[in-house]
């Protein structure tokens, strides 16, 4: 497909689950699940070919999203000329000024820093995005939103940042209280904006998604309050991330001008899987990489890549990297979907017994497909902390705990000697928002000054306690801010 290929020109999207079609781009964005619980997705995914490939391999970070999201963008919905301002708008606050920057270490690491936006954090790329263009539809729609959304560490903040003081928006946010960060939970709470809500939950991140899920299944309720979520249930954001994937490729292969091109291995450290299917979708367009998911001790993801095991484990294990504290990891359903030829019956049987036991059968030719699609890893605390260490020995480069997570695939694979194709190791947050980790790797936190200022500011949430009635409280709250809007 070339860049001007017009099939794309009305792209539709589906639920994973078949019962709801045809639905634009724009109602996809305003939306959470779809009324039958599953997750939005193209109709179709497009396909590039060798000299779109080639061109899109200058193209700067910036350029890459406007390109991808123009595929998946129906030029009805959003003209180019458009999209091509809000995705400049969309960067304006970030450090650095190509956006991201691949850092190019010793013994063939290759580190690609996602995490120079406003809150030092991978979700910053695509929340800029999606915030510019929620506020561009709701001009188009004169109306006004409340946005949900549920979040381990980082989602949270960077939901807050992109639409923090807008006036058609209200945002409601649910953190799992002492399970994230204190700086990831700061930057949350010291956000004083007539428009931010901030709850404390008493428990994990995937229980505070389950109040949530029941919001959104309430359709009546949802269209009555313009409800929307920004966590990545939200295709939107997933279709922004794919951009990780073509950059990381594009500044890593060794050559534009074999055929076929070579391959790259990108590893994603990954919790609720919508950075991996990012991945995959990339994969799917024809880029040629090969995909790694690594994961904590909460490694639900890495169990069903190499065995089919898509079951919950009796607790969440809290760890230094907390961002993927999660065993719920809700964008499997769009990757299972893809592997499976988009069979929608499979898929609303096998997520609705999910849902109901916490755990699935992955039939048999489904799981096959997708170890093929993917390899994985999993690291315990003490591994993010030798690679936390050795990275720095061997590079005076500081990780975060996260990013630890996909570097400790790659020194274990260098350590076996399976360096056999370039790979990039894709970095999500910034060292700075993990002092504690950084000092029980024995390092010096190196904390900027608009972290480190946190620490002073007034804060401001409401504490959810376990055993009260949280479906219940965010009803209230949601019924609250929309009269206060009214009135």
């Amino acid at each position: 497909m070339r860049m001007t290929d017009r099939r794309w020109s009305k792209m539709k999207y589906t639920s994973t689950r078949g019962e709801v079609t045809d639905v634009s781009f724009e109602e996809v964005l305003f939306s959470g699940y779809a009324r039958d619980g599953g997750l939005f997705m193209p109709e179709e995914i497009p396909s590039l070919d060798l000299a779109t490939l080639q061109t899109w391999s200058t193209h700067t970070y910036p350029q890459l999203v406007e390109e991808i999201c123009s595929l998946f963008i129906s030029s009805e919905d959003l003209p180019r000329e458009d999209l091509s301002d809000l995705i400049s708008r969309a960067f304006r606050r970030f450090r650095h000024k190509d956006v991201v920057e691949l850092a190019s270490l010793e013994n063939g690491l290759n580190v690609l820093e996602l995490w120079h936006g406003v809150t030092y954090a991978f979700k910053d790329l695509a929340l800029s995005c999606v915030g510019q263009l929620l506020q561009y539809f709701l001009k188009k729609r004169k109306k006004q939103i409340t946005i949900v959304v549920g979040t381990s560490g980082d989602t949270g903040s960077a939901a807050i940042e992109s639409v923090r003081g807008v006036d058609n928006v209200n945002i409601i946010v649910l953190l799992p209280r002492g399970r994230c960060s204190p700086i990831q939970e700061l930057q949350m709470t010291t956000v004083i904006e007539d428009n931010v809500h901030v709850f404390a939950v008493d428990g994990t991140s995937d229980e505070l998604d389950e109040p949530i899920r029941n919001v959104f299944a309430d359709t009546e309720f949802v269209k009555k309050h313009n409800i929307m979520s920004l966590n990545s249930i939200n295709w939107a954001r997933v279709m922004v991330q794919i951009a990780h994937h073509f950059y990381a490729y594009f500044h890593c292969s060794p050559s534009m001008k074999e055929t076929p091109l070579p391959e790259v291995e990108i590893v994603v450290v990954t919790g609720a899987a919508g950075n991996v299917t990012a991945g995959y979708i990339a994969q799917t367009m024809g880029l040629p990489i090969r995909l790694v998911a690594a994961v904590n001790e909460n490694d639900i993801i890495h169990r069903t890549i190499q065995n089919g095991d898509f079951s919950l484990a009796d607790s969440i294990k809290p760890s230094l990297a907390p961002s993927i504290d999660i065993q719920e990891p809700y964008n499997m359903e769009r990757i299972f979907w893809l592997l499976s030829g988009k069979d929608s019956v499979l898929i609303k049987t096998m997520m609705e017994e999910f849902q109901k036991m916490g755990k699935a059968n992955v039939p048999e030719a489904l799981s096959t497909k997708l170890s093929l699609a993917f390899n994985s890893s999993t690291v315990n605390d003490e591994n993010v902390i030798e690679t936390m260490l050795r990275c720095w020995k061997e590079n005076q480069y500081l990780l975060c705990p996260h990013s630890a997570v996909a570097v400790s695939y790659h020194y274990q694979q260098m350590d076996l000697g399976t360096n056999s194709v370039p790979r990039c190791c894709l970095a999500t947050a910034a060292a700075a928002k993990f002092p504690e980790a950084v000092l029980k790797a024995g390092l010096t936190p190196e904390i900027p000054p608009e972290i480190r200022a946190l620490e002073t500011m007034d804060t401001r949430c409401t504490v959810m306690k376990r055993g009260e009635d949280w479906e219940k409280i965010l009803h209230i709250k949601i019924e609250e801010v929309n009269a206060l809007r009214k009135s």
